[in-house]
């Protein structure tokens, strides 16, 4: 089976109620104002804690913690998506916090896209555009150009999306510089599955290794980077890559009828099925996300059966989240709205975005708080309110990272779609 029913529900039928969505982003905008402590310090939610996690340390994170937090307020509050007051934050301060608690884990993945020093470097960098945190930013991505991880969160892959994104923001040739040199360092990594026809990387993560080939620590996520930052690249690399990303794409999906996912990894370890999931970070929403701007059509066949796969599970029990939450499988409608132009897209974008509505304020009750988190919580939720009102899809630090310049909603977006 393509999806376990189990750990899905069916849809909230409400109408889509614009002034309710605008209603709960502010609401989450001041609630999170409101709870963090003058450092700007959010409290860990219950449901972000691991076995043998202390509930009184605090994640400081991109991912799950006060960074990521920090980079919601303020996108939303230059986007013009709330009316809430937001607090200006000290960013150099959450630097300094989140690289000792790094180095108190014996880790010096500094580099780290979503879970490293790098993000909260970037957001320094966008506030003073100081040359030596330029510097210390590409000291930053270099650095992580070995990492054994190769995915998203921790490896090179993330550091290239951000080598990405810094040349749009600013065009300084050095960031195309270090794009292309973890392109290169990629291309050289890439293994060959005689089984299964395709390309494929391994990942060393958490004591372990993997063949992922979904959007967080997959080869898909990867592609992302891959086709964000495509005019950096020489016409035949992009060729290549575009060849290899198709081409794993299309042998890896899963089929039942004109229904299409994905399953976690490549090769199974021994003993496992394979896992056959239905968000973001494993199965056909995160494809759909990480392939929205894949240039041609080759792919919009499985992309728009990714996209009724989705539809036909419905939202998660898990929560509203973006990462395995309701959210997070929306925004795939709202990718397949911008790439095919159906309103039946936005339609169903705008009805998951209800659900996640309701999710949020069931969870809340449930809790006696908000889930204060970018990738797992409410300011996450509240940025796919504010693309669903404009009807746009600009996935929180995956699509869009610098903060636009404030716009209505209806208004032009504030992302920059790379040329090529």
């Amino acid at each position: 089976m393509l999806f376990n029913p189990a750990r899905h529900e069916p849809l909230t039928e409400l109408d889509w109620d614009p002034q309710r969505a605008k209603a709960t982003i502010d609401w989450i905008v001041r609630d999170a104002d409101a709870t963090g402590g003058a450092d700007s310090i959010w409290p860990v939610h219950a449901k972000d804690l691991e076995p043998g996690d202390d509930p009184e340390q605090p994640s400081t994170t991109l991912y799950y913690g006060s960074a990521g937090v920090l980079w919601a307020l303020r996108y939303l509050r230059a986007a013009g998506a709330t009316g809430s007051a937001v607090r200006q934050p000290d960013v150099g301060s959450l630097r300094e916090r989140h690289r000792a608690a790094l180095l108190a884990q014996g880790s010096s993945d500094f580099g780290s896209y979503l879970c490293g020093t790098l993000p909260i470097e970037m957001m320094l960098w966008e506030d003073s555009g100081d040359a030596a945190i330029a510097d210390r930013i590409a000291v930053l991505i270099d650095g992580n150009l070995d990492h054994p991880a190769r995915e998203l969160m921790w490896g090179a892959p993330g550091s290239m999306l951000a080598a990405a994104l810094l040349h749009e923001r600013g065009g300084d040739p050095r960031w195309a510089d270090a794009y292309r040199r973890i392109a290169a360092r990629l291309g050289e990594q890439l293994q060959w599955s005689d089984a299964h026809d395709c390309h494929y990387w391994t990942q060393a993560l958490y004591g372990n290794e993997s063949t992922y080939i979904d959007a967080v620590h997959g080869f898909v996520a990867t592609a992302h980077g891959l086709i964000r930052g495509r005019h950096l690249l020489g016409e035949r690399e992009w060729s290549t890559w575009r060849q290899r990303i198709a081409q794993t794409v299309a042998r890896t999906a899963s089929r039942e009828g004109q229904l299409v996912n994905w399953r976690a990894e490549l090769i199974d370890p021994p003993g496992r099925r394979p896992a056959m999931l239905m968000q973001f970070c494993h199965g056909a929403p995160g494809f759909v996300i990480c392939l929205g701007d894949f240039p041609g059509d080759e792919l919009d066949e499985l992309l728009l059966a990714a996209g009724e796969t989705v539809w036909a599970a419905g939202p998660l029990r898990k929560g509203s989240n973006l990462c395995h939450g309701t959210a997070g499988n929306g925004y795939a409608f709202l990718k397949l709205f911008e790439r095919s132009g159906d309103e039946t897209w936005l339609q169903r974008a705008r009805a998951f975005a209800m659900h996640a509505i309701v999710q949020t304020e069931a969870d809340a009750a449930t809790h006696g708080r908000l889930r204060h988190s970018l990738w797992t919580g409410d300011p996450g939720v509240a940025v796919y309110l504010w693309d669903c009102l404009r009807g746009e899809a600009a996935f929180p630090t995956l699509d869009v990272f610098f903060a636009p310049v404030a716009s209505p909603a209806g208004a032009q977006s504030p992302r920059s779609n790379p040329p090529g």
